[in-house]
């Protein structure tokens, strides 16, 4: 989450054990968003750690189509208790707006981060390891596909050498140092 701990091991540990569970329950939005085969260890990881908190919330907050909005909304939820406990401890007052925009920021940060790293193991094991098939590699390639083919459609042949990889983390790049910082200003914080 990118938070300055100032010393305190309490911020640390809320700030970590809230973000492997955003994180966890973000994977699990998108997996299921790109229709990820949610046969294999790591998604059934992913289902059964979130699917107590997501029951609650599919009660009351229905799918629209293929977005999981009690996904969306617990996600936002979890991210507000983090940032308000993390802000408390440090002793700084936040409004709920602001709380809500910082919220918005961190988790769309954390989306991208998502992409650009999924992108970089992907290139990296198409380098080491070209060919091979385990879960971990089928649920970066359901994740990253989509974007990658979409930029693909955009690009020329340029004799076999796929560039998609590069222009969609330039993309990516992009879209974080032109969305966050505006989103920060929005809570009046320095991006830390």
């Amino acid at each position: 989450m990118g938070m300055n701990y100032s010393g305190n091991p309490f911020v640390f540990l809320i700030d970590t054990l809230f973000g492997l569970y955003i994180l966890a329950v973000m994977l699990r939005f998108l997996f299921q968003w790109v229709r990820a085969g949610f046969n294999n260890p790591i998604s059934q990881f992913l289902v059964k750690i979130t699917q107590q908190p997501l029951r609650i919330f599919r009660r009351f907050i229905p799918p629209a189509g293929q977005i999981d909005f009690a996904s969306i909304v617990l996600l936002l939820c979890l991210q507000m208790i983090a940032g308000l406990l993390i802000f408390s401890l440090q002793g700084v007052g936040i409004d709920p707006i602001s709380l809500f925009f910082w919220s918005l920021a961190e988790l769309l940060g954390l989306l991208i981060n998502i992409f650009v790293v999924a992108i970089i193991i992907q290139v990296v094991m198409s380098w080491v390891k070209p060919g091979s098939y385990n879960y971990a590699t089928s649920l970066l390639y359901s994740l990253t596909d989509p974007l990658l083919n979409w930029v693909r459609g955009f690009l020329p042949a340029m004799g076999g050498l796929d560039f998609s990889s590069l222009f969609v983390l330039i993309g990516l790049q992009f879209i974080k140092m032109a969305i966050l910082p505006p989103l920060y200003q929005l809570v009046g914080m320095s991006l830390f």
